[in-house]
C-alpha cells in the first residue's frame, strides 16, 4: 500500500501528557505528520505541568510536537484551538487568549453542520480535581506508579515476544467505582452539552475513548496518548468519529512507530 496523507475538517486531540515517560508522543507525532486538517482542537492535558513540577522529563520528540503544531499553524493555515485541561491548568490564569491562529479558552463549540459539540476537558466534573487538589496530586502520583510498573511488566512481554498489555486500563474497565465514576461523568456531560443548547459533546480527562449516544447528545471522548492512543476526526461531511492510532497507520499505508523514551531527559 502507498503511503498517503490524511484530510479531515477538524482534529481533536487530549491527554497527550508532554513531560511524562509515558507519553506516546512519537506516535502521536507520527500522526500528525501525516494528518491535514482545517482545524486542530488540543482538548486539555496536552503538557504535563503536574508532571514537570515533580521532575518530569522533556526530550527532542517533546518539542516536535510543539513544532509540528505550530508548523500547521504557519504552513498549512490551520486554525488551533488549545482548551486547558487540568494537568496543564496555569493556562486558566490567562484565558482567553488568542494570537496567530491559535486560541486558548474553557471550553468551544464547533459546530459540523449537522450538530453543535461542546467541547471541554472535563476535569470540572472531577470533584477531587475541583475541590482537593493536594488529593489529586497524590492520585496523580498514584496514577504513575502504575505506569512505570505497566511499562516494566511490558518490557518483559516484548523479550517474550508477546503484545502490549495496558494494566491500568484493565483495571479501570474491572474496578466498580472507576466503572461508577465514568457513569456519573458521562451523565454530567450530557446535562451540561443540553444546557449550552448543543447537540453533542466531546471531551478528555478520564483516559477512556467513547462513541456513543446518550439520551438524544453524541458524546464522544478523545482517549489518551498514554494508552489508548485514539483521536477525533471530523470528516468532510459532517461525521465525528474516534479512530484509534492503529486504524490511522493503516489508512497511511505504514507501520505503526515504537514510542522510545530513552532519550527523555529529566527536568526540575
Amino acid at each position: 500500500m502507498d503511503k498517503k496523507t490524511l484530510n479531515y475538517k477538524t482534529l481533536i486531540l487530549s491527554d497527550v501528557h508532554l513531560g511524562t515517560a509515558d507519553c506516546k508522543v512519537d506516535e502521536v507525532n507520527h500522526l500528525l505528520k501525516n494528518v491535514r486538517c482545517e482545524k486542530l482542537i488540543l482538548n486539555g492535558d496536552i503538557i504535563d505541568g503536574w508532571r514537570l513540577k515533580r521532575k518530569g522529563g522533556w526530550s527532542k520528540s517533546h518539542s516536535r510536537f510543539i513544532r509540528l503544531v505550530l508548523k500547521k499553524v504557519e504552513k498549512k493555515d490551520t486554525q488551533v484551538i488549545y482548551l486547558r485541561g487540568n494537568h496543564d491548568d496555569i493556562l486558566g490564569r490567562f484565558l482567553p487568549l488568542k494570537f496567530e491562529g491559535i486560541e486558548v479558552v474553557e471550553e468551544y463549540i464547533h459546530d459540523t453542520g449537522h450538530r453543535k459539540y461542546l467541547i471541554f476537558h472535563g476535569d470540572v466534573f472531577d470533584s477531587i480535581t475541583s475541590n482537593l487538589n493536594f488529593i489529586s496530586h497524590l492520585g496523580a502520583i498514584g496514577y504513575d506508579w502504575l505506569l512505570s510498573f505497566n511499562r516494566l511488566y511490558n518490557k518483559w512481554r516484548a523479550l517474550r515476544g508477546k503484545e502490549y498489555y495496558s494494566i491500568s486500563k484493565k483495571i479501570k474497565a474491572k474496578v466498580k467505582s472507576a466503572v461508577n465514576f465514568i457513569s456519573k461523568f458521562e451523565d454530567s456531560v450530557v446535562a451540561l452539552a443540553k444546557a449550552r443548547g448543543c447537540q453533542g459533546a466531546i471531551c478528555g480527562h478520564i483516559h477512556t475513548p467513547n462513541d456513543k449516544m446518550l439520551d438524544e447528545i453524541h458524546y464522544l471522548n478523545s482517549g489518551d496518548w498514554v494508552e489508548s492512543l485514539t483521536a477525533i476526526v471530523e470528516h468532510g461531511n459532517g461525521k465525528m468519529e474516534v479512530i484509534p492510532y492503529a486504524r490511522f497507520c493503516s489508512l497511511i499505508g505504514e507501520a505503526p512507530v515504537v514510542n522510545d523514551s530513552s532519550e527523555l531527559e529529566d527536568v526540575g
